[in-house]
């Protein structure tokens, strides 16, 4: 009786059993890739954070320039109904000559 040949198919391998706790050193690496990630996240947290703030502080001055400018044109408008000097007008006769 001849001794059957084997194959790929029925060849027994731990391939798929080995846990990742059994082998110390993968373990060990994958923390470390935890890690460098945690440190990754933490940078990019900390700057968004303060592109929030500056973004922030931004949106404040814009309100406080609005209010400030509306405030203006309120007080203009006031004086508006007062009557004005009329000044002379600045035209020229002639249009805008540029010479080359």
């Amino acid at each position: 009786m001849p001794i059957p040949l084997r194959g790929l198919r029925t060849i027994r391998t731990l391939a798929g059993k080995v846990d990742l706790v059994t082998v110390p050193h993968r373990a060990h690496l994958q923390i470390a890739c935890l890690e460098l990630e945690k440190a990754r996240r933490t940078t990019e947290r900390t700057s968004a954070l303060g592109r929030l703030a500056e973004l922030d502080a931004r949106l404040q001055e814009i309100e406080s320039e609005q209010s400030h400018l509306m405030q203006a044109l309120a007080d203009r408008k006031g004086k508006a109904s007062e009557p004005r000097a009329v000044r002379p007008s600045r035209r020229r006769g002639q249009p805008f000559k540029i010479r080359y």
